[in-house]
């Protein structure tokens, strides 16, 4: 029987329907066939199921030899860390990340943190898992073995700035009672003692997996409110905002407005070539204008990557880039082993509003002028392919460059527009830009919409 909990490259689910305790345990009895794996590095976030996955995935990898190398309470990214640091043969995050209480899951990165291969890697753990027929395991069972990285990985996020260079700032903080708050306390104590004239107001800060105020997810306007307020009430310099298991980060500028994702790729990609120029920066083709034209402005060359982190990590090796950017919030740097980091890219911000002397807003307000976007619209239509048809037939003509990267993308002189599946729901996502032309991107955007509504 299939296990429906096997995403595209990860595994999520409703508990008790898709995934649980004996369905965790044969995974992490499949991933240790797969990678014939010696030590795993193996984590958990603060959702109130987390911990009895993960003791089923610790059961399952020492059922075939592994030693398991537990860092327990933590961020996704640090799972990624730690498999590099300790050198173990793969790693695996207990999480649904941003998903509902009642779901979760399990991300999993192979030898150096590298993404899992679809073929012969992830689809066979699949089938191993899915059939359960699990004869004796390998050897003598594995150990467990309480591990502590999180010293280390400070110091790992702390090496992209120097500290003493910031500019007196302060900052507001939602951890939003996910993951963040204990990791984000190691990073700040480590910035402040190194001499950075930077302050922290912290709301929601300490986990709670009965999460009170909401799942953390940023992403969705209906969650941004509380942050925004907060700056505003504490007047702060920008506001940061993460989601469950921190692998992603959002920000506000000094106003409480919500910077759109495009334009945060953007500035991360200018701090970056600030200290490298001259290096290659990975974009995913939703939005790209914007980013092609400051990182071009900065010195630097950019490169398309289909959405999704295994193929921005993969393009990102494939072209030696520096970093990685989605406008999803999702944040890649070469010296994090190619892997996203929710920590590293408000550091970076910090270090260029320092070294720019700018607001927030003010870095932000030229870009909106210039490349403004319709942010991600999604829809859940009857027959996806025939509206990625009808809207290919229906602009064909009037294009300058069609491109099937990822989805559908087509632009014209003044505007540009790229629809495609998502790759973790049942939806067409549709991103629109212009240059510099809000009224021909309105426009656009209820044209396209309503083309794919009547699909």
């Amino acid at each position: 029987m299939p296990l429906t909990c096997f995403k595209t490259y990860d595994i999520r689910g409703t508990l008790g329907e898709n995934i649980d305790e004996d369905i965790a345990l044969r995974i992490g009895r499949a991933f240790a066939k797969v990678l014939d794996a010696g030590s795993v590095v193996l984590g958990r976030d603060v959702r109130k199921s987390s911990p009895a996955l993960h003791k089923a995935v610790a059961e399952g990898l020492m059922l075939e030899g592994v030693d398991v190398l537990d860092i327990g309470h933590c961020g996704t990214e640090e799972v990624y860390f730690a498999t590099d640091h300790l050198n173990a043969d793969g790693g695996l995050m207990v999480t649904a990340s941003h998903n509902p209480k009642s779901d979760n899951g399990i991300k999993m990165v192979g030898r150096g943190a590298r993404p899992i291969p679809e073929n012969g890697g992830f689809s066979a753990m699949h089938d191993i898992a899915a059939a359960n027929a699990f004869a004796e395991g390998r050897g003598p069972p594995g150990r467990l073995q309480g591990v502590d990285v999180r010293d280390a990985y400070a110091d790992r996020v702390l090496s992209f700035i120097e500290p003493a260079s910031l500019l007196p700032m302060k900052v507001l903080v939602n951890a939003g009672n996910g993951s963040a708050g204990p990791t984000f306390d190691v990073i700040a104590q480590k910035l402040l003692t190194a001499g950075a004239p930077i302050s922290f107001v912290t709301i929601n800060h300490e986990p709670n997996g009965d999460f009170p105020k909401g799942v953390p997810n940023p992403l969705l306007p209906e969650n941004r409110p509380g942050t925004a307020d907060a700056v505003r009430a504490n007047s702060a310099d920008l506001g940061i905002a993460w989601d469950g298991d921190f692998d992603r980060c959002f920000f506000f500028d000094e106003h409480g407005a919500f910077v759109d994702g495009e334009y945060v790729v953007a500035l991360i990609a200018a701090a970056i070539l600030a200290k490298s120029p001259g290096e290659t920066v990975v974009h995913d083709p939703r939005v790209v204008w914007n980013t092609m034209e400051v990182v071009s402005k900065n010195g630097g060359r950019t490169v398309a990557s289909r959405t999704g982190h295994a193929f921005v990590k993969e393009t990102m090796r494939a072209h030696d880039a520096v970093y990685g950017g989605e406008m999803s919030a999702h944040h890649y740097f070469r010296d994090f082993m190619y892997c996203d980091s929710g920590m590293i890219p408000w550091l970076l911000l910090l270090s260029h509003m320092s070294r720019t002397r700018c607001a927030l807003s003010e870095l932000v307000s030229d870009m909106r002028r210039a490349h403004p976007s319709s942010g991600e619209l999604n829809f859940r239509v009857a027959n996806p392919d025939r509206a990625i048809s009808d809207i290919e037939q229906r602009y064909r003509a009037a294009s300058i460059d069609i491109d099937r990267l990822d989805g559908l993308s087509m632009a014209f002189p003044d505007w540009r527009f790229n629809l495609r599946r998502s790759n973790t729901e049942a939806l067409l996502r549709l991103n629109v830009e212009s240059r510099g032309d809000r009224e021909l991107l309105a426009e656009k955007t209820r044209e396209l919409s309503a083309v794919i509504d009547k699909a």
